[in-house]
């Protein structure tokens, strides 16, 4: 995997201070999703919401004043069944609290539906300049599988509305489904690549803890790919990518130079971010360190604390130094430009063991660049876990 494949030289660059905005509700939970998603059949005060998501935001400029913000994430649950005027009311919010650069990311994830689709020139007027469209499949049946509400035809017209208003927009995929074939990914993966603008996320099925996939899967229902067969949907998938131009910069992102997604590489390069929103989670380094806070999960429970208590933390605590340079080998080796040494030393408060390091770039899985970064190799990149964890050791 190259070294400059980002916009921005790693060396240079600082990671960005990112907001990160959760809307927790969901139209329906997909039976593979284990994200803070919940379903309402009553109507959502998104009024009360806006007053919380401002109180939220002053809260968090008040302990990290002075900031400018390169981005914001629209997360969920699904943000696009948001009215434009409640995004509009948070990013105004944002603006005001903090300094808002210029040019920011501002993404929304977005589900295909002809209905949300139609909302994106608002959205686009409320400061909305990226979006990420859930598109999951190509194919009918396997949307119908995964839970999915939309067809290809809507994916289809929502990546057309996409590409007509925005200059930047991603759409995700997810493979090695159940019952999936090699050549039919690589079938449909070829047809996304004619689809796609400068940006693909690519995610292999896992079954997550809690999921309707993992009672079907327990239950002998679901046809899951062998380890073997895994790793050849892998492998392709690079190769495919790398073919068009398009390689991995993150383990299951793939972009164009310059298209890479600047919100999330403030995650994996351990910069700061404010998490607002129930389930949201935030890192933010104050006078006394780095801190990890985490939001009440529930809208309800979220909701109401915020009302109370001007905001929604059931976590704010500091992270030792151990735990900082875990976080920073977990996040930063997800990256095709891997890491400084250096800074994981200054962040952990010790060196790399040198042994390990050696080890792992004997067996191939680890690579030392010419300006003194390692990386994940192509071949550690299937057993990325196993790699940090041996590093992290």
């Amino acid at each position: 995997m190259a070294t400059d494949l980002l916009a921005t030289d790693p060396q240079t660059a600082g990671p960005g201070f990112g907001v990160y905005v959760h809307w927790p509700f969901c139209l329906s939970k997909c039976p593979y999703c284990d994200f803070n998603s919940h379903v309402r059949h009553e109507k959502v005060d998104e009024a009360r919401f806006v007053r919380a998501f401002e109180a939220e935001i002053a809260h968090r400029a008040a302990l990290a004043p002075g900031r400018t913000v390169d981005s914001v994430f629209f997360g969920g649950g699904t943000p696009s069944l948001m009215r434009p005027e409640t995004v509009g009311a948070i990013l105004d919010a944002v603006a005001r609290r903090w300094r808002l650069a210029d040019g920011a990311e501002v993404t929304l994830e977005a589900n295909p539906t002809s209905v949300e689709a139609g909302r994106f020139r608002d959205y686009r007027a409320a400061g909305v300049n990226r979006v990420s469209i859930g598109v999951q499949a190509l194919d009918d049946a396997d949307l119908q599988a995964l839970g999915r509400r939309h067809s290809v035809a809507e994916a289809l017209a929502a990546l057309d509305t996409a590409r007509a208003i925005f200059t930047r927009f991603s759409f995700d995929l997810i493979y090695a489904r159940s019952g999936q074939s090699l050549s039919a990914w690589r079938g449909e993966l070829s047809r996304a690549l004619g689809l796609a603008g400068g940006h693909l996320s690519l995610y292999q099925l896992t079954i997550e803890p809690g999921t309707m996939f993992e009672k079907l899967r327990d239950a002998g229902r679901l046809d899951l790919p062998s380890i073997e067969l895994s790793r050849d949907f892998w492998d392709a998938t690079q190769e495919l990518m790398s073919a068009a131009g398009m390689p991995a910069y993150e383990v299951s992102n793939h972009a164009r130079p310059g298209a890479e997604s600047r919100h999330n590489l403030v995650y994996w390069r351990a910069g700061d971010y404010a998490g607002v929103g129930p389930g949201a989670h935030g890192r933010l380094s104050l006078g006394a360190g780095r801190r990890a806070q985490a939001c009440a999960r529930t809208p309800e429970a979220w909701l109401e604390q915020v009302e109370r208590e001007g905001h929604g933390l059931v976590e704010d605590a500091p992270l030792t130094r151990e735990e900082q340079g875990d976080e920073f080998l977990l996040m930063g080796l997800r990256l095709a430009e891997g890491v400084d040494p250096a800074r994981f030393e200054a962040a952990s408060g010790r060196a790399l063991d040198p042994r390990r390091v050696d080890s792992l770039v004997a067996e191939g899985m680890v690579e030392r660049t010419r300006d003194g970064r390692l990386r994940v190799s192509a071949e550690g990149f299937p057993l990325l876990d196993a790699v940090v964890a041996d590093l992290a050791a």
